[in-house]
């Protein structure tokens, strides 16, 4: 399991304006439904779009629940991202 970021501290972050990349490791019909502005990169492609994706800034990885963000997060750092959180409860703890 990797760092979790809470939902109230991603929304202060992303109001100050901080750079953050959010990456949405959802499927597209997930994503059409409901966004918040993030990357789609599905967990399925990841690896496949690495070059997608900064290193030189934070990121954090968004799902439904956290389960599929927190795998992608994993995968993240095994491939040398550093700074990666899961967003807790994912978009159900948005919404």
């Amino acid at each position: 399991m990797i760092e979790e970021i809470s939902v109230a501290t991603l929304q202060k972050k992303l109001q100050a304006g901080e750079d953050i990349f959010l990456l949405d490791v959802r499927e597209p019909h997930e994503f059409a439904a409901f966004n918040i502005k993030g990357h789609l990169i599905p967990l399925a492609e990841l690896l496949q779009r690495l070059n997608e994706i900064p290193k030189n800034k934070p990121i954090v990885t968004i799902c439904r629940s956290g389960k599929r963000s927190d795998i992608a997060g994993q995968m993240l750092k095994a491939h040398g991202f550093n700074d990666v959180k899961n967003l807790a409860g994912g978009l159900l703890a948005w919404q």
